[in-house]
């Protein structure tokens, strides 16, 4: 069920995935059948506003999916003016802030979990810039990150672990140009093409969150 949190601009619509019902942030002992603790609270951002992204794209569900299986409480939500939330677009920068204002969000719901940030496509850009400037944020996952048309220099110096995941027919970021940016980023680091697969994963969209789960899995 969609909820509103608060936001910059005003309330932001909202997605808590929440394996609590077979996890706990307690000490249980899966191995005596116990509930196993919720491993990590992640943020995830979703493609451009503009160009029909929005929390419910098909790969950024998915991979919402894969997060809550591997026991994290997931946050998706809509920037501002995309479904219910308020507000307009805000040029990057506004989605800058209402990633940070959802990050507050799951930091003060989960004080005692590890944040991560991820997004996809434009969404990647804004969590792993947001990320990377949070000093409670311990992992990045860019999915699809355009890093030829964002600036992705202060992702490139962060020493935090970064996982990306891309589509070998990427027509918006292509994979040379990944390679090229992932070839200077700091370690640690960790890239997966997805054979055949162009920038939001049609046909492809099950790889992808696989390659998420493989990833993040240990």
């Amino acid at each position: 069920m969609t909820q509103h949190i608060p936001g910059p601009a005003g309330r932001l619509e909202a997605l808590v995935d929440n394996p609590e019902a077979r996890c706990t942030t307690g000490k249980a002992d899966p191995a005596a059948g116990g509930p196993r603790p919720l491993r990590a609270a992640i943020v995830l951002g979703h493609p451009h506003p503009l160009y029909g992204g929005t929390m419910h794209t098909k790969v950024l569900y998915q991979v919402a999916k894969t997060f809550c299986r591997l026991g994290c409480a997931v946050l998706r939500f809509n920037f501002r003016g995309v479904g219910t939330s308020e507000g307009t677009f805000g040029n990057g920068l506004g989605e800058i802030e209402d990633y940070w204002a959802a990050m507050e969000f799951m930091a003060a719901r989960y004080p005692d979990l590890e944040l991560w940030a991820g997004g996809v496509s434009f969404g990647a850009w804004v969590a792993a810039t947001a990320g990377a400037g949070d000093d409670r944020v311990t992992r990045l996952v860019a999915i699809a990150p355009p890093v030829s048309m964002y600036d992705f220099s202060a992702v490139s110096r962060s020493p935090k672990a970064k996982f990306f995941v891309n589509g070998e027919l990427d027509e918006v970021c292509p994979v040379q140009a990944l390679r090229e940016f992932y070839a200077h980023a700091e370690e640690p680091k960790d890239l997966v093409v997805i054979e055949g697969a162009n920038h939001l994963f049609d046909g492809h969209v099950t790889e992808a969150a696989a390659a998420v789960e493989d990833l993040m899995g240990a």
